[in-house]
């Protein structure tokens, strides 16, 4: 009797059993796991698979397949300001004491005091010349050094980590999905982009020639000794945000992308240029909503502000991600040693 029982229900245990395998391989092989299920990843995953699929109406060559991604607020954490500007006032302190005119004089006496209001009555004057100090005067070579040693060692304000363990676990997992349906990505950001290129390829997996970003004046000379160098100087040579964006998209990418996303208004002409070309466009938003996991902020922020670019969202049904809403996870894990798991 038991030889029967065996006999009729092993079949149905195997099928069982291959059901459940079957299910655990699709749960292993979905390429953003860190996406809930939703509207906007439906939009992603379906997007690419009609760009991809040979013969259908919306299939894009391989080599038109260009996505742009802002970086401050899109693929990492902006607040409680930019992270390049911490790097900048980080700088300002290493370098004061080389500078004891600095004790005396705004905005680096504000700064080096911790005064915020009076640093903040600076403005934009303020901002450029903390900027000019500690980015110009130095070779390209010595200012992408200093960048690494300042991701090497400094630490966010809230989180107490790592500033570039602070990106977004599933804008990671974007990158990844896109290049291996045959997309390029590129970061295009208001960022220095001397200041981007690196870490990008370590962290987001994008090489320095397909990083466009904000540019000062860099000067070739020859020193003493024959060597030639790149010395990094105090002006200001391309605004690469808002409609500077599109801008540096043409001179540097030279194609249209097909897919773009970005955060906030200084992202809108990014988005607008993307989808005005012509065949499949894609065109999203990574709207801040999640005040307990990172930060909520869009129409009344100073930093990242998302008004006007939200707005044509709604109007072009652009894919809005609800960060407290779509996203399972926001930042990547971190290993025994304090390092982002990569």
């Amino acid at each position: 009797m038991r030889s029967a029982v065996r006999y009729v229900l092993a079949p149905a245990l195997a099928i069982v059993l291959a059901i459940g395998g079957l299910a655990g391989a699709l749960a292993q092989t979905d390429p953003l796991p860190s996406w809930n299920d939703g509207a906007p990843k439906r939009a992603i995953t379906d997007f690419v698979a009609r760009v991809t699929k040979q013969g259908g109406p919306d299939f894009v060559p391989a080599a038109e397949r260009i996505a742009t991604f802002d970086n401050d607020g899109t693929l990492w954490t902006e607040r409680p300001f930019y992270f390049q500007l911490a790097f900048a006032i980080d700088r300002v302190r290493a370098m004061a004491p080389e500078h004891p005119d600095w004790q005396t004089r705004q905005p680096f006496k504000a700064l080096l005091e911790k005064d915020t209001k009076a640093l903040a009555a600076t403005g934009e004057k303020g901002l450029l010349q903390i900027m000019a100090a500690t980015h110009a005067g130095m070779t390209t070579d010595a200012f992408a050094s200093s960048v690494r040693d300042w991701l090497a060692s400094a630490r966010h304000p809230r989180f107490n980590r790592h500033y570039d363990s602070l990106v977004y676990q599933p804008m990671l997992e974007l990158l990844a999905y896109l290049r291996a349906n045959g997309f390029k990505t590129f970061v295009v950001s208001g960022g220095g982009v001397e200041f981007m290129r690196p870490w990008m390829e370590r962290v987001y997996g994008i090489p320095p020639e397909q990083v466009v970003g904000s540019s000062g004046v860099v000067k070739f000379d020859v020193r003493a000794d024959g060597k030639p160098e790149l010395i990094k100087e105090a002006g200001v040579e391309f605004i690469d945000d808002g409609p500077g964006k599109p801008v540096g998209i043409n001179r540097f990418i030279g194609r249209r992308p097909i897919f773009a996303f970005g955060n906030s208004d200084g992202d809108l002409q990014m988005l607008q240029w993307t989808v005005a070309g012509s065949g499949a466009r894609f065109a999203g938003i990574v709207h801040h909503t999640d005040a307990v996991r990172e930060y909520a902020y869009d129409r009344d922020s100073k930093i990242g502000r998302l008004d006007k670019a939200l707005d044509a969202a709604s109007a072009g049904d652009w894919t809005v991600v609800d960060m407290k809403q779509d996203w399972n996870e926001v930042f990547p894990p971190l290993v025994a040693a304090g390092e982002v798991k990569r």
